[in-house]
């Protein structure tokens, strides 16, 4: 029996409007009531999903993992239980790396987006996630400022470009991922969504084999890695579909319900395929 269901929001969760299905609403709601935990595992910061934890019911006894893994909080009382951030030595190791790629630049602290430079990938990440955008110069942060990750942004193209040129260093180093298509981030190296996925299953007392992962893009493998069944999207990245035990359906027609009616309610007409060879975790 499946008894933590761990969801993606972009690309996974909502549709591509931003807005999350009927269906879906209806079968998480189902899920909980056969006391399944549903546990959204996102990239956004807390304020950038309280809509929809308010949406599916989600501000009580609930966890949430934030910043791709970085932080998780007990929805409850906003507790944070887990935090992995980067130093102010890392910060400056990225943002010259930034300035030798000729990239925009900014950074995440828990309830703030700040960059050197303000742009409008730093403007829609802010506007997207209903938190303040400030623009200050990094060699002003104050010394005790907590960093939660840090982010390069640019066209889609350049962010190609740049994610192919990110050496073994960098990927020894942190935890590197591709959010949206203009996003590369870089986090401390215990940072992903599967570590905070482990940390808090086992606080829970949930084996991983009880545990259900759905997502889309590059920061979800970690977690759908994890999991005992681990999902794609059909709309998910390549690389994502060919780790993961089945394939579901697209974030716009209804892919996370499809997910709950067959593993957690056994409705074998819900049809899903498989792809590729699962790896080890």
């Amino acid at each position: 029996m499946y008894k933590l269901l761990a969801i993606d929001l972009d690309g996974t969760l909502l549709k591509s409007d931003g807005t999350i299905s009927k269906a879906n609403v209806e079968a998480i709601e189902e899920a909980r009531k056969k006391g399944v935990r549903v546990v959204l595992a996102t990239g956004r910061p807390l304020n950038g999903i309280k809509r929809y934890l308010k949406e599916l019911n989600l501000l009580g006894d609930e966890y949430v993992i934030v910043f791709n893994g970085a932080v998780t909080e007990k929805v409850k009382n906003f507790e944070v239980i887990r935090e992995k951030g980067v130093s102010l030595e890392d910060l400056e190791e990225i943002y010259k790396l930034s300035k030798k790629l000729n990239i925009n630049i900014h950074i995440h602290t828990i309830k703030e987006c700040i960059t050197p430079k303000i742009n409008k990938f730093s403007e829609f990440e802010a506007g997207l996630n209903s938190i303040q955008l400030k623009e200050m110069k990094f060699e002003d942060l104050p010394k005790d400022i907590e960093v939660i990750k840090m982010m390069l942004v640019g066209e889609k193209q350049k962010i190609d470009t740049i994610s192919k040129l990110v050496d073994e260093y960098y990927l020894n180093k942190y935890t590197v991922v591709r959010s949206l298509e203009y996003y590369l981030e870089f986090l401390n190296k215990t940072a992903n969504k599967g570590e905070a996925l482990r940390q808090l299953a086992k606080m829970l007392n949930i084996d991983k084999e009880e545990i259900i992962s759905i997502g889309d893009n590059e920061n979800d493998i970690h977690m759908i890695k994890f999991a005992g069944l681990g999902v794609a999207m059909e709309n998910a990245d390549e690389n994502v579909k060919a780790i993961a035990d089945y394939i579901t359906s697209s974030n716009n027609e209804d892919g996370v319900a499809k997910v709950i009616k067959k593993f957690i309610f056994q409705e074998d007409n819900t049809y899903m395929y498989k792809e590729g060879e699962r790896k080890n975790a």
